[in-house]
Parts: C-alpha cells; structure tokens; sequence
C-alpha cells in the first residue's frame, strides 16, 4: 500500500549512465514517481530525492558511476539517495557505503522502487534504510519492469527484452541483468498503441540481447516486428541493436518491405578476426557478418549500419587487429562505434595471455575512428542535394532543430528557419551540403508538413 501524501511536492533529481535502455528506465522511473506527487526539480534546485541510474560495461564506466554518486549527494544535501542500474547489481555492497547514498536497488528490485521508498518515507524509518542494499543472485534475476517513454526526447523508447544468456568473455552485463526474458508481443503493442495515442511517431526498440526476444513467451522477434510494423498512428521504428547470428534473412527481407521500420541497422561486430571472435566466444564468424551486412545492402541500398567494435582485448595480437582493420574496409558500413577492451572482474577474459598496452591500443582506436569518420561522411555526401523526409527533435528556443532521416542521416534545421511548432512533425526537405561541424546536412529547402 502506498501513502501518496507522503511524495506530494516532494523533487526528485535523476542521472543516468551507459545505454539506450537505461535511459528508457530512468524515463519510467520518472513516470512512476511523476504518478504519486513527486515532481522534477529545476536546474538549481534541491531535490529530496536522487536516483542515479548506472552502468559497469567498463572500468570507466564504473569511475563515472561513483563520481556521479558523489556529485549529486554534495549538490543535494539531505536527499534520499538511490542508486540502480548494473553498476549497482554487481558492486551492491560497495555503493551502499558511499557517503550519502541511503538505498542500493539491483536489478529484480528495482521494478519495486516505489515500494522501496514507500517503506522509507512512511512511517519514519529512513533511518533504518539508510545505506541499505538490495540484489540477487545472476540466476535469480527475473523481474521485467515494461518501459516505453520518451522523457524529454522527442522519440519513445521501447524496451522488448532484458538480459542476455551469451556470456561472451569480455562481458559483465548477463551478470549484471540476468538471463534473457521478455513480456508478450501483446503487451508491447498495447505499449506502442499508447505511445501513438500521446502523439509519438517514432519507436525505437531497446533491449540488452534484442534478437533473443520470445525466450520467455516461445514468440519470436520476428513476430514482434511484423505486429509493431501494424500499429497506426507510429510513422516510424528502429532497432537499436541486433547480433549478428540474431539478425535473420527472413527479418532483414521484411524490414525491405515493411510500412514502418526504417532502412538503419545496428550490429555487433567487436572484432573482425575470427581468431579473436573465438576468444570472446563471440556466435558467429566473419562469413556470417560479410553476409548480412551485404544483404542488407542488397535489399536496402539506402540503409544506414553502425557496427560496434572493440579494440585492444586481450589475445588481439597486432595481425589479428591488422584483419580487423581490412575487413571493415572491404565491408559497406556507415559508421563505427569504437570501445577499447577494458578488463572487467571476474570475466573469463582474464585467463587469456596476450596482452595489449595502453598506448597501442589508443593508436588502434583513432585508426578506427578516422576510418569511421570518412565512412560517414561519404555516406552522407551521396544524399546532397536530395529530397527527403526528416522527423524534427525540439530544440533550445533560438537554436538549429535537429532530426533524422529514415536512414539515419542526422540534419540540422538552422535557427532562422527553426519553429518549437516543428517537434515531432515530419518534414519533407531538399539536403544540403554538411554543417559546420560536418556532423550533419544542412536543410536547404524546406517543402512541407507529410
């Protein structure tokens, strides 16, 4: 039972780290606290509430987490401190003792963060949740907490599927969100039928291991596309990630035909040398990558595909990375997301002998990203002077709107001709030459509302 007097008027404050899905969580979060009184608080005002919402895909990441702790407990004294997320479920008892934080949720429990605080707030027993934690066991992992917002974004975010049942070597995150699991394909058009109703256009569809969906229900990602493809009123879908030996023929072929799902693909790649795919337990080899990306291209010559890589990992000996590099340059991608190897505790990576320092590995980096860099742009070059058609993100008043094309082209609207009006509303318009950061196509003519 929750005591709704108890949160009203009360502020909260949210940070949130790493993926596309936490940031959807931490929406929902905001959501749920938004439904018993609480409402955000304002840039320089105190909340008596803070929830940070972490990641721990790195050593990095894990640094960010703690600073981010730190910095919101010394912006917001005498608030109520949670902290969720992956970071949390794998160090729980170590966030627990950072200074200022009351109440550590992994991730079965953070789907009861409401009741959680409710225990807190009533009936005066903050106290006695100070530096509490809570977390279970990987295998014990199997709540779903259902999320499809959009925060202060203009497009919803809809998570499909949690966990991951891979257990590559490198990786910490099954650790971290447990086994694979998912709601119906039911329930996640309802979802989506919901978005449309407020007004959404576009979805994009997140998840850890997206291609697994259906583990829990027997359904397949396939059917869920097909259903989500017949919701009205959701001009536009996108597949935030989707591995490799996951992304199948049959999917690739609907996408080619299908009303609402955009020509723009992002796949897994983390190495292009079977050697080092072997090492990270990776489900697929070189062939079957070349294969899809290629027939996505054939079915979709427009289509957009970004690749994950990871540099530097240990047993990546400088020919295997020299394959790499080769292989992504023969292969028609559009652009590279670039991650140097960090070494994660308790992951079987640790056992493999070869070792790459520092330094070469911030070489193979930059070489990767030059690479990327031009792939982008050349991309981007063959659609100058072309017409498109481009949802609009809302902008700060007096400044450029930004929005993409179907294929993922990022295009920027400039001040002068940028109207708040124009959130969320699709555009058809004449490409221009790149902005001034080259990090996108200025419109060049506007041609009206679809």
């Amino acid at each position: 039972m929750i005591d709704y007097s108890a949160f009203q008027g009360k502020k909260a404050a949210y940070y949130t780290l790493g993926c596309k899905l936490n940031f959807s969580e931490t929406s929902t979060f905001g959501k749920l606290l938004s439904d018993i009184g609480v409402v955000a608080a304002q840039k320089g005002e105190r909340a008596d509430i803070c929830l940070i919402n972490t990641c721990s895909v790195t050593e990095v990441a894990d640094h960010k987490c703690r600073q981010a702790i730190h910095r919101m407990v010394r912006e917001n004294p005498g608030a109520f401190v949670v902290v969720t997320g992956c970071y949390a479920q794998l160090e729980s008892e170590k966030v627990s003792r950072i200074d200022g934080v009351d109440l550590v949720l992994g991730s079965n429990e953070k789907a009861d963060l409401i009741q959680y605080l409710n225990d807190a707030f009533v009936g005066g027993v903050r106290q006695e949740a100070l530096h509490r934690h809570h977390s279970v066991k990987t295998k014990d992992i199997k709540s779903f907490q259902p999320s499809c917002s959009r925060g202060n974004r203009t497009r919803y975010f809809l998570k499909v599927q949690d966990g991951c049942n891979y257990f590559c070597t490198y990786c910490t995150i099954p650790y971290a969100r447990g086994f694979s699991r998912n709601p119906s394909i039911a329930s996640l058009v309802e979802q989506a039928r919901e978005a449309a109703l407020e007004g959404g256009r576009e979805i994009v569809l997140t998840g850890v291991n997206i291609g697994d969906f259906g583990a829990t229900t027997h359904e397949s990602f396939l059917d869920l596309v097909k259903a989500l493809d017949e919701v009205e009123g959701i001009e536009r879908f996108r597949i935030s990630s989707l591995e490799p030996d996951l992304c199948s023929d049959e999917l690739v072929e609907y996408c080619s035909i299908s009303r609402a799902f955009m020509p723009h693909f992002h796949i897994p790649l983390q190495s292009g040398s079977d050697e080092v795919l072997k090492l990270m337990h990776r489900r697929y080899d070189r062939a079957l990558f070349a294969h899809k990306i290629n027939l996505i291209k054939e079915k979709m010559p427009d289509a957009f595909i970004g690749v994950d890589v990871m540099v530097g990992c240990r047993g990546e000996k400088p020919e295997y990375f020299e394959d790499c590099y080769d292989f992504l340059e023969s292969l028609p991608v559009t652009q590279l997301h670039v991650f140097p190897y960090s070494e994660r505790p308790g992951t079987s990576a640790l056992s493999i002998p070869y070792v790459v320092d520092d330094k070469e590995k911030r070489q193979r980096v930059k070489r990767l990203l030059d690479m990327s860099d031009r792939k982008t742009e050349e991309f981007y070059a063959k659609y100058i002077g072309t017409e498109s058609v481009v949802l609009f993100e809302k902008a700060a008043k007096g400044k450029a709107m930004h929005g993409f094309t179907d294929n993922y082209i990022r295009v920027e609207l400039p001040a002068r001709m940028a109207r708040e009006e124009y959130d969320n509303r699709l555009f058809k318009l004449r490409l221009g030459s790149f902005s001034r950061d080259r990090s996108a196509l200025v419109v060049d003519e506007l041609m009206g509302e679809v």
